[in-house]
């Protein structure tokens, strides 16, 4: 069972590497495509910092191999808790999958540029939610997966 857990992370690393593929190639940065007025567009932009662009102003030259560290460190832990979970699929496999391949979808393009590719970009008038990809949306939905199965859900091993 641990193949769908391995297919999961595959599956969102694949989705992201695409994903940002296609807004490389076709949006220029800084550019912007209207697809539900006053709600929703693709924007290019290159994140230098982590979530939600923190330390992104940071000028140290420690940036950039912190976040690195940071995340590798954030996978292996996320890989010791998956294997330590076994080969079942539950919802925390499920979880903890989405996790991991979110992470390392980022990380590549951590490790390959330097920055990582934002371009789904949410708002609401004046509220506007910072840019994300498809990494960032695995790795949320992993972790509120994980959060609501540790708070409400007692799943039986099978």
């Amino acid at each position: 069972m641990r193949k769908y857990q391995f297919l999961i992370a595959a599956t969102a690393i694949a989705l992201d590497r695409f994903s940002k593929w296609l807004v490389m190639k076709h949006l220029p940065y800084a550019h912007e495509v209207s697809i539900i007025p006053r709600c929703f567009q693709l924007s290019h932009w290159e994140n230098t910092g982590a979530a939600f662009s923190m330390f992104a102003d940071s000028t140290s030259p420690w940036r950039t191999a912190g976040l690195i560290g940071f995340s590798a460190l954030a996978i292996v832990t996320v890989m010791f808790f998956l294997w330590r979970h076994g080969d079942h699929m539950d919802t925390t496999a499920v979880a903890l999958s989405l996790i991991m391949g979110g992470a390392l979808g980022n990380l590549w393009d951590r490790i390959a540029k330097g920055t990582v590719t934002d371009f789904l970009d949410f708002y609401v008038g004046q509220h506007h939610w910072p840019p994300f990809n498809i990494a960032d949306s695995a790795l949320v939905t992993g972790g509120i997966l994980l959060a609501w199965t540790t708070l409400f859900v007692r799943e039986h091993k099978a």
